[in-house]
């Protein structure tokens, strides 16, 4: 999300991630028949420059791993090294962009605390690992932003809260608010209550749909691998890394091998899945090395990863989501001040409001009308039905007191609108 009000979203934001793609990489140097014919871009050393997708990000997301938190041996925080990263996220925010942190480890810290054997870990065992690992995890979290400056804030989420609806938009509220004040919120899936998530889920694909609920400009998965490769480099001495990926095809999702560990339940599969949700939404997604200290700094710097590029920017993305993708639930009919208003790039304010139309609920999909009857676009609802009949043709001054809550000051907000085109 740019700067200023967020706009609201339906929790069905990750169905962006189902649209199809067609094969395109940019070519570059290859290695091998199978390398020629996806023309992947040759592995580099750093360069001493930053993509432009970097330098122009605002709002950035990033993902780390419990490999890359914990040491193995001993199931230990690597203090060092969360210094370095929290150095890089101080230096970020200087900048004045926002930095949201998506963070495994909970369960890789309380599985050492609470002396667990090593292997996979029972339901009930992984649950009760979690709750004293995020004690932890969120203790580190706050005493090294602290140190910088920083005001760090813990989120439990699961994927279900980024699903259904109100869920997903008071979490994405939530967010929204702590980056207003300056904070740097830390995501974590809330282990301690997940079920299915804890066997099969991971925080590629959670930290995936974080970065579409507040509309990042770009994703970064720190990975112990520096990016996507032709074949497992582990397993295969030919194998090239791509510089550059532009689309999520059968040939790409064929290289993604599996490089989880023990502490960690992603692979490459898992981060090439997540691709598809960022780039659905309009957010360039990079992975890279975290073996480094100071991984975020290490990219500004031009080091060796591989960039996933949108088509379009987050705010494109909604709107043409807004457009196409949602099945809308009811109607608002404007009046013609209102229709001039919404021409001009307004947002839409309760009091140019006729009437409502449908079952609607806060954040659902609805069809603008004219006074006319011609439709003027789509857009998000902020208020369900029995609450905007209550407040249509008031002054959103007016809210709070018919209300008791005011949520926000317009009944459609513009960056939640998609207007057609004369």
């Amino acid at each position: 999300m740019r700067a200023g009000r967020a706009p609201v979203f339906s929790a069905r934001l990750p169905l962006l991630a189902r649209l199809g793609y067609q094969a395109c990489l940019e070519p570059h140097r290859s290695t091998g028949a199978k390398a020629q014919a996806m023309k992947p871009q040759a592995k580099t050393t750093a360069t001493g420059a930053a993509r432009a997708e970097w330098t122009n990000a605002r709002r950035i997301v990033v993902k780390i791993g419990s490999a890359l938190l914990t040491d193995r041996a001993t199931g230990t925080l690597k203090a060092d090294w969360l210094a370095s990263l929290l150095d890089d996220v101080a230096a970020l925010t200087a900048q004045d962009k926002q930095v949201v942190l998506v963070s495994s480890g909970a369960i890789a810290l309380g599985r050492h605390t609470l002396k667990l054997p090593k292997g996979t870990l029972e339901l009930e065992q992984s649950q009760a690992a979690a709750a004293v690992g995020q004690i932890s995890l969120a203790h580190a979290y706050q005493d090294m932003a602290r140190a910088r400056g920083l005001v760090a804030a813990q989120i439990l989420l699961t994927l279900g809260d980024t699903e259904e609806r109100r869920r997903y938009l008071n979490a994405r509220h939530t967010i929204e608010t702590l980056l207003d004040l300056k904070a740097v919120p830390v995501v974590n899936e809330n282990d301690t209550v997940a079920t299915t998530e804890i066997r099969y889920g991971d925080n590629d694909r959670l930290s995936a749909r974080v970065a579409s609920m507040v509309s990042a400009d770009c994703l970064v998965l720190l990975s112990d691998i520096d990016g996507l490769y032709t074949a497992p480099p582990n397993v295969d001495a030919n194998a090239t890394r791509l510089d550059v990926v532009t689309a999520i095809t059968p040939e790409i999702e064929a290289m993604a091998g599996d490089v989880g560990t023990e502490l960690s339940k992603g692979g490459m599969r898992t981060k090439v899945e997540a691709a598809k949700v960022a780039l659905g939404g309009g957010t360039h997604m990079v992975i890279a090395s975290g073996k480094v200290m100071n991984p975020l700094r290490s990219i500004g710097e031009g080091a060796p990863c591989t960039w996933f590029l949108a088509h379009s920017d987050p705010m494109t993305a909604r709107k043409r989501w807004i457009a196409g993708q949602l099945e809308p639930k009811g109607q608002v009919h404007v009046d013609a001040g209102a229709e001039k208003a919404l021409a001009a790039g307004k947002s839409l304010l309760p009091a140019g409001v006729a009437r409502v139309e449908g079952n609607f609920d806060r954040g659902d999909a609805v069809v603008i009308r004219a006074p006319d009857g011609r439709e003027l676009g789509r857009g998000l609802i902020a208020y369900a039905r029995f609450d905007a009949e209550r407040i249509i043709g008031r002054k959103s001054s007016e809210i709070a007191t018919i209300l008791g809550v005011s949520r926000c000051d317009e009944l459609i907000h513009r960056d939640d609108m998609a207007l057609h085109r004369k």
